[in-house]
């Protein structure tokens, strides 16, 4: 019985095994074949010659954070793709990774209820049908869309005053810039 306990258990770990096996794969690839430094270099060299390395950058970066969660679910397999490139490549630009985060965070965190690909997004689902018995997936994401946008508007508008307007740190001690090299 013990045993068998401990299969149940552990079965349900199977598909997070499988994801974060792909995930590592992907994450020594890109240090194998250091695909993610030439990344973060010739990205950091386009934001310079479109002169884009003021505080503007960071809406892209948090709308394109957007796109990809809704292609990937999990923010810690999302985070291990993009941070790669992105935390070097807006380090080289002057910002400190606590900044690029936070943005990032944004990103992830406003799309999070419109992606079917989000680990509770069944659950959500179930909890919805219990009012509507007629509510599909298709429903729920149209419900939940002005919602993402008002997050999503609401959440940059507060970073960029938090961190740029205000100048206040994004966590203890943190700087909000980052100078490359020293």
């Amino acid at each position: 019985d013990v045993i068998d306990g401990m299969a149940k258990a552990l079965s349900s770990l199977g598909l997070y095994m499988v994801l974060v096996f792909f995930a590592a794969q992907f994450v020594a690839f890109f240090r194998w074949s250091n695909l993610g430094t030439i990344c973060a270099v010739s990205g950091a060299e386009l934001l310079q010659s479109w002169n884009l390395t003021g505080p503007e950058v960071f809406l892209p970066f948090i709308l394109m954070c957007c796109f990809v969660n809704l292609m990937l679910g999990s923010a810690s397999a999302q985070w291990a793709i993009t941070a790669p490139i992105f935390v070097p490549m807006l380090m080289s630009i002057g910002y400190s990774p606590q900044v690029i985060q936070a943005a990032y965070r944004i990103g992830d965190s406003t799309t999070n209820i419109i992606t079917p690909m989000m680990s509770y997004f069944g659950l959500i689902l179930a909890f919805a049908m219990r009012y509507d018995k007629k509510l599909g997936i298709g429903t729920l994401v149209s419900t939940m869309i002005p919602y993402s946008i008002c997050f999503l508007i609401g959440w940059v508008i507060l970073f960029y005053v938090w961190v740029f307007v205000l100048g206040l740190p994004v966590g203890p001690g943190t700087p909000t810039y980052y100078s490359p090299g020293g």
